[in-house]
Parts: structure tokens; C-alpha cells; sequence
């Protein structure tokens, strides 16, 4: 015990009995049912307010990591359909290839000749 008397300087004790000789014994003080109320509002809007201020400071960082993971996901799955697309010839490429080719529709004779 005297290890902490030497650390802090004051008894714990004597820091007890002065802040209660400074504390009033009976308070003079009237709040009506408006100002109560006032009061309260106030208080509960500054705990929302700081609450969804939290709520909005962690969802931040998490929200744009699974717009980038959606992001790299589309382009992954685009990249993958435009090489399944380069991968099968389109029927003109086919025709190109084996040296035919394709057909000119403006020579062809007019309908219902």
C-alpha cells in the first residue's frame, strides 16, 4: 500500500473525501417536462448521429472492396467471353479461310424475278 501513496502522491482516501466535500448534498434545481424532454432529444439525436457516423466509417473501406472485387470479376468474366469468342471463326472468317468468298447481296437478281 505504501508503493501506491509514494506513485500517486495522495491517498486514494484523501481524493475520495475531497471530491465529496465538493459535491453539493441537495440539489436546487427544477427541470420541467419540456426541458427534460428537450433534452433527451438532443441526446438521443448526438448518439445517432455519432452512431451512424461509426457505422458509415467502417462500412466505407468494406464497401469499396467488394466494388473492386465486382469490378475485377466482370472484367474477368468479360475477358473470358471475348476469348471464347476469338476462339470459334464467325461464319464469314469460316468462308474467308477456305477461300470462298462470301456473298455479295448486291448482285444477286432481285426478288420474284
Amino acid at each position: 500500500m505504501r508503493r501506491q501513496v509514494d506513485r500517486y502522491g495522495l491517498p486514494f482516501s484523501t481524493v475520495i473525501v475531497i471530491t465529496a466535500l465538493t459535491l453539493p448534498v441537495v440539489a436546487q434545481a427544477y427541470v420541467g417536462p419540456g426541458a427534460g424532454l428537450s433534452l433527451l432529444a438532443a441526446l438521443w439525436g448526438l448518439v445517432v448521429a455519432i452512431g451512424v457516423a461509426v457505422i458509415f466509417f467502417i462500412m466505407w473501406p468494406i464497401k469499396r472492396m467488394r466494388r473492386r472485387k465486382a469490378a475485377e470479376q466482370a472484367a474477368a468474366s468479360q475477358a473470358s467471353s471475348e476469348q471464347a469468342h476469338d476462339a470459334a471463326p464467325s461464319p464469314v472468317e469460316q468462308t474467308t479461310d477456305a477461300g470462298m468468298a462470301p456473298a455479295d447481296e448486291s448482285k444477286s437478281p432481285p426478288p420474284g424475278s
